[in-house]
């Protein structure tokens, strides 16, 4: 830290506002905001980061530049500029609304309805931006299917119209335009459209209905049945695009809902618009942290950053968790229970799936940052020292306590290492008993890695309680791994985490992806254990009764499994079928020893 840096953090004053971190060169390198600039700038002198982005960002300042306002908000306002004009590298991007189109209502005499990506501040009202494209193009088409809108670009001034300047065009024609630009159409009817209009946009049906209600009665009335029909069908149309509004409270009028969800990289978050106990508009974003931002940082920069891009300024903003953020003229409120919760809940789960979709997405077209980030959350759920990339998982096999056997599986980067599985023949352990089994195979198995050489686990992972742990444990302590190697393990009943020395267990999301990890690890130990299992209880069947034929030996015996497959098959071949295979000796001494077998079970 130079001294130029120390004047500044002794002289900072204790009120909101705005601070700049530059380096040596001059390059911006952080916008932030603070409700107290001593404390919050100080504070990151104060203490060791665990970041290492933020490590580097600290040792890189060179110059603190800072601006004071009136309150957080106001900090909040003018940081969220700065990071949009400065894109400030150690700041997540904030986008601008230029990718997004708008419906505009231009400012004109019969105004023209369209959509566009310029907002041009000329007194036009714009509505929007709309992050679908496509729900932007149904409401337009719905206008277009209800109203006859003029599409065409004249300047429609009285003094043009009165001296018959322009021509009706084809729209005309075809029923799509009333014909303003020769007078066909009054002023005042082209407005109250343009007002219906409006309201449809801002998701208020109730005028529209009552405009078309209107003009099909006066239809009616004068027996024009044909266009009450139309008028009719107009209604019918309106009607099916109201039923597609996802209804979520009717007594919910005004409301602006933000949530978030995050893991390790990533933010995304949420907007609903609630317009007459529908959603009208909603958006998700993925936003990349930097830093060590939380999600009430990010939840606050994203509802300044939304309101000011789609022109949200509902009274009432619904939120997950308390802010500490005051927005002037308009109320925050984290719901508890009711309609107000469920909407919430709704935003929420939308971010979920929006997260989903990308993982997805990023699994396909980027697998390495995929990994990563797996890696990355597991060492966070799981409170590692170092993410799991090498991990090994144990669980052990007997049936009625024959043939034990204990199954090492490994996975690398989250995924199985086949080639890498090994297979434990229980030696020491007498009948069922998997503490013993455990115990025996963990030693057999790092007592071989250490005197080989080879790489340690990042995590072990044992198929079982609080016992089997403890019983893994045993040979980690007489081995001198413990604290060298993390060691966990999984029970199968509620899928409970046991630690070394922690009587509670951790209890993860049933959806996290570090739980789904760890069961196919665990899923693929147990599958494994019990292939080998059986095949060693199978072979030994066959063995122990060929076995006890006298003069029989072991190459004797795998000859005529290779060619008679079961022992069943053995017993009932002929004696010149067993001649054939193994000589005429030992095929007597077969024939003759099954004989006797026979001979015993019949009497």
């Amino acid at each position: 830290m130079n001294d130029n840096v120390k004047l500044k953090l002794a002289s900072l004053p204790e009120t909101p506002g705005v601070y700049q971190y530059y380096n040596k060169n001059g390059d911006l390198l952080y916008v932030g905001k603070a409700k107290n600039l001593k404390r919050r700038v100080n504070s990151y002198f104060n203490k060791t980061h665990d970041s290492k982005r933020l490590r580097v960002l600290v040792k890189n300042i060179d110059n603190i530049e800072t601006i004071n306002v009136n309150s957080e908000y106001d900090a909040l306002l003018l940081e969220n500029n700065l990071i949009k004009e400065h894109q400030p590298r150690y700041n997540i991007l904030l986008k601008d609304d230029k990718t997004y189109p708008w419906i505009c209502i231009k400012k004109e005499r019969f105004p023209r309805i369209f959509s566009t990506r310029n907002v041009i501040k000329d007194g036009s009202e714009y509505f929007g931006p709309y992050s679908s494209v496509k729900t932007m193009k149904i409401l337009l088409g719905l206008i277009k299917d209800l109203y006859q809108v003029r599409t065409c670009t004249f300047d429609l001034s009285e003094k043009n119209i009165e001296n018959n300047k322009y021509k009706v065009c084809l729209e005309y024609h075809i029923g799509n335009c009333l014909g303003p630009c020769e007078g066909y159409q009054s002023e005042e009817d082209y407005d109250e459209q343009i007002n219906a209009i409006r309201n449809i946009i801002k998701g208020e049906f109730s005028e529209a209905k009552s405009y078309l209600i209107d003009k099909m009665t006066k239809y009616a009335s004068n027996l024009q049945f044909e266009k009450a029909q139309i008028i009719k069908d107009k209604l019918g149309i309106l009607a099916k695009y109201q039923a597609k509004s996802t209804i979520v409270s009717p007594t919910i009028s005004n409301v602006d809902v933000f949530s978030i969800t995050s893991d390790e990289e990533y933010a995304y978050i949420n907007f609903m618009k609630i317009y007459q106990g529908a959603i009208i508009q909603s958006h998700t974003e993925e936003w990349k942290k930097k830093l060590d931002e939380t999600d009430e940082d990010l939840l606050e920069r994203g509802i300044i950053d939304f309101s000011e891009r789609f022109n949200l300024n509902s009274k009432e903003i619904y939120v997950p968790f308390e802010l500490s953020i005051e927005i002037p003229f308009r109320k925050i409120i984290v719901p508890k229970i009711g309609e107000k919760k469920h909407i919430l809940d709704l935003s929420i789960k939308n971010t979920k799936i929006y997260r989903l979709e990308q993982l997805k997405q990023t699994k396909i077209v980027d697998p390495d940052r995929h990994t990563n980030r797996i890696m990355s959350q597991m060492k966070t759920d799981l409170r590692l020292p170092k993410e799991p990339r090498h991990i090994e998982g144990f669980d052990n096999s007997n049936i009625q306590g024959t043939n034990p056997v204990s199954a090492c599986v490994v996975f690398k980067d989250g995924k199985p290492s086949k080639k890498d599985y090994r297979i434990f023949n229980v030696k020491t352990v007498e009948g069922p008993n998997d503490f013993a089994t455990m115990e025996e195979v963990i030693y057999r198995r790092y007592s071989r890695v250490l005197a080989e050489g080879e790489a340690l686990p990042d995590l072990i992972l044992i198929d079982g309680g609080k016992g089997q742990l403890s019983s893994a444990l045993n040979s980690i302590d007489r081995l001198g791994l413990r604290g060298k190697i993390s060691i966990i393990g999984i029970a199968k009943r509620l899928e409970e985490i046991y630690y070394p020395g922690d009587p509670y267990p951790l209890y993860l999301d049933k959806t996290s992806e570090t739980l789904k990890v760890l069961q196919h690890v665990r899923d693929e130990s147990h599958r494994f254990g019990i292939t080998r299992h059986r095949n060693r209880r199978s072979n030994n069947a066959f063995k122990s009764e060929l076995d006890d034929i006298p003069g029989i030996g072991p190459q004797t015996i795998k000859e005529l499994l290779t060619n008679f497959k079961t022992v069943q098959k053995i017993k009932s071949a002929s004696l010149e079928e067993l001649t054939n295979i193994v000589g005429k000796s030992r095929a007597e001494k077969i024939k003759a020893y099954f004989s006797n077998e026979n001979n015993a079970n019949i009497g």
